[in-house]
């Protein structure tokens, strides 16, 4: 039996990056997935790599703009059906606007805001719904440690990943009153070998900006999406049902300095 066997996930952004890295994780450890992204193209690419690994009706994909409640509703609704219930939300969506407080568009502000922040209190807000009938259940925010640690030129992301930390907070302590058998915790990873890392590889090539970003870590190197799928599947797991408006920082050690 694996560590989530029995479990059923439903995980945004999970055409790529992290989100796909979660999915994979908790399929093989026996969780069955739904993957969301507004790519359903790519949600549906590794959907099927999930299912030939692991057998069909192990994963299914469904497309999903985090920023639209109506569309939020409409699959979760679908997941539940094609899963046969939600046990485990994944919020992974986000995205980065460069800027300083001066140069930043409110325009630019306003998305990174939406697709952070909004989809964490959309997802929730709908998922608990199936969360309620599938206890234990498990709400996991990809949050940063720029929600923690403040920078001089990245506002909407530290701002927004900032939110992402304390609404979890505030939603597990929500089900605890209550009187759910249903978690909510952040994770706050540093700086992790995903594409959202590409426009820094192209602006100072691969091993250079990869080298960069490894000097503000003291661990020295950057992350592995496993580094964090690991902890999602501990969150995700009945090993953490002790666990609650918490947070973990996988971030190599920034936050100690």
């Amino acid at each position: 039996m694996g560590r989530v066997a029995g479990k059923k996930a439903f995980i945004t952004g999970a055409a790529q990056g992290l989100g796909a890295a979660f999915a994979r994780r908790l399929a093989a450890e026996g969780a069955k997935v739904s993957l969301a992204d507004v790519n359903a193209g790519g949600a549906e690419a590794v959907a099927a790599e999930i299912n030939q690994a692991h057998g069909e009706g192990t994963a299914f994909a469904f497309p999903l703009d985090v920023t639209q409640e109506a569309q939020w509703i409409f699959a979760l609704e679908e997941a539940d059906a094609a899963m046969g219930g939600i046990s485990v939300l994944v919020n992974n969506a986000g995205i980065s606007r460069g800027g300083d407080i001066e140069s930043l568009s409110l325009e630019d502000w306003k998305l990174v805001m939406s697709v952070n922040v909004d989809s964490v209190f959309l997802g929730a807000k709908h998922a608990l719904k199936y969360l309620r009938q599938n206890q234990p259940g498990s709400i996991i925010n990809i949050s940063s440690i720029a929600g923690l640690i403040a920078a001089h030129n990245s506002p909407s992301y530290n701002a927004s990943k900032a939110a992402v930390w304390l609404l979890s907070k505030g939603i597990a302590l929500h089900c605890a009153k209550q009187g759910l058998d249903v978690r909510s915790n952040s994770i706050h990873p540093t700086f992790i070998d995903t594409p959202i890392l590409d426009p820094l590889r192209q602006r100072f090539g691969k091993e250079a900006a990869e080298a960069k970003l490894a000097r503000q870590v003291p661990l020295g190197r950057i992350g592995e999406p496993d580094d964090i799928a690991n902890a999602v599947l501990y969150l995700a797991s009945d090993e953490s049902r002790f666990m609650t408006g918490a947070e973990l920082k996988l971030d190599g050690g920034i936050s100690a300095m």
